[in-house]
């Protein structure tokens, strides 16, 4: 951690200090419209406005550049959708963008999205960059709601370079996930919203319901009504801090691997062990022989 005394004095003179080169949780993870603000002129600081061309082309925060979701993520085998590329795809896809090893990055979703911005962070720190990489609290909306500056210029195209070190470890497996299904020390989550958690809905899926055991954990209940992730309290109690000992390693899913990545964003901001189901249920679902349970009731 940078103390506090040298954090405010590289404030007062315009300078961004950078975060932990390790993905260590703080208040680093998630910034304010106000901080973002006063580091508009740091070209250290990279903005990635996380959207669609159109919405960029509308309006975004001066000095952002566009980061597509389609741009750091393919379909993979059997037409599982929203999986992470090679590794020498998303070191191009993030260098294009001005990404190096002595930059901050920060990440800004559009209206409610908050799942567009953690899961390109989520990426991030899959490529070891997550101590550098932190998330507007409240997104574009709330920056628009604040008077903050906005932009529809044209922004000069970017060249960086950075040294990936991937995690496979953050990424876990449905072989994995079946393997630990009895096991104390592993606890699911399920990001997606009650009904396709229960199965009344089972929308694209091959079938309905959910992972025997997880716990049902909406993407949809870490926003409080201004859209800013919710307070550490109301955190630790979606994810269930406290209830085993010792606290055990979260795997967190939903339908393609994006809306998952709230939850594991709010666990890596509790210091928590993160890993993300990248195939979600869209391949647990698929898979013949896999248990999937029905109903509201959950596991503790």
């Amino acid at each position: 951690m940078i103390p506090r005394f040298l954090m405010v004095a590289l404030l007062l003179i315009g300078v961004a200090p950078l975060l932990p080169a390790q993905g260590i949780a703080g208040s680093e993870m998630l910034v304010s419209g106000a901080w973002l603000e006063g580091q508009l002129r740091n070209e250290k600081v990279v903005i990635l406005h996380v959207g669609t061309l159109a919405g960029f082309e509308e309006a975004h925060i001066p000095g952002a550049r566009l980061l597509r979701l389609e741009d750091i993520t393919v379909t993979g085998t059997g037409g599982l959708r929203m999986e992470l590329p090679r590794v020498d795809a998303l070191e191009t896809a993030f260098a294009r963008l001005g990404v190096t090893d002595d930059a901050t990055v920060v990440l800004y979703h559009v209206d409610r999205a908050l799942q567009t911005a953690t899961r390109a962070w989520f990426t991030l720190d899959y490529l070891g960059l997550g101590g550098r990489t932190a998330i507007l609290d409240g997104g574009l909306a709330l920056w628009r709601k604040e008077g903050r500056p906005l932009s529809k210029e044209p922004v000069p195209p970017a060249g960086g370079s950075f040294t990936p070190r991937p995690a496979p470890v953050k990424v876990a497996s449905a072989e994995w996930i079946r393997m630990h299904l009895q096991d104390s020390g592993v606890m699911i989550l399920d990001a997606r919203t009650p009904e396709f958690y229960s199965g009344s809905d089972k929308g694209a899926m091959a079938r309905g319901g959910h992972i025997p055991g997880a716990i049902s954990a909406p993407l949809t209940s870490f926003l409080d009504e201004e859209g800013r992730l919710q307070s550490r309290d109301v955190l630790r109690e979606l994810l269930r801090v406290g209830q085993r000992r010792p606290e055990p390693v979260r795997v967190t899913y939903c339908h393609s691997g994006v809306q998952a990545t709230v939850p594991y964003f709010a666990g890596r901001y509790l210091g928590l062990d993160m890993r993300l189901f990248d195939g979600s249920f869209q391949d647990w679902s698929q898979r013949a022989g896999y248990p999937v349970e029905q109903g509201t009731a959950e596991a503790r």
